[in-house]
C-alpha cells in the first residue's frame, strides 16, 4: 500500500498507486495522480477523466479499453471514440492510467 499527499493530506492507494477509497477522489487528488503519470490535463483529458466517473456511477465497473473506446465513441463522438485519441491523451493505456487520474479500481482485464 502507498498514499497520496495532496496538500496536508495522505489518501491511501494500492501497491499501483490507485485509491483505495473511492470517495477520497478531488480533482486535486487527479491532478497529483496525473503528476505522477507524466500528464498535464488538458479539457480533453477532463473529458474522457469525467467521463469514466459517470459510467462507473452507472455501471459499478471500471471499463476495459474496447467497452471504453466503444462507449466514448457513442457518447462524445467518433473522432474520440478510437484507440488512437486515447492513448494520444493517456500513453499507458487509456483504461488503466485514466481509470486511476479518475480515481477509479483497475479495470477488469487490464495487466
Amino acid at each position: 500500500m502507498g498514499t497520496i499527499s495532496v496538500g496536508d493530506k495522505n489518501f491511501e492507494t494500492d501497491e499501483e498507486g490507485y485509491l483505495v477509497n473511492l470517495g477520497d477522489w478531488s480533482e486535486d487528488i487527479a491532478n497529483s495522480i496525473a503528476k505522477t503519470e507524466n500528464i498535464d490535463l488538458t479539457p480533453n483529458h477532463w473529458e474522457v477523466v469525467n467521463f469514466l466517473r459517470k459510467y462507473y456511477e452507472e455501471y459499478q465497473i471500471a471499463p476495459a479499453v474496447r467497452v471504453l473506446t466503444k462507449a466514448i465513441g457513442k457518447s462524445l463522438g467518433p473522432e474520440k471514440g478510437n484507440s488512437q485519441y486515447l492513448y494520444e491523451l493517456f500513453p499507458y493505456g487509456p483504461a488503466k492510467q485514466a481509470c486511476k487520474i479518475a480515481g477509479l479500481p483497475k479495470p477488469t482485464g487490464c495487466v
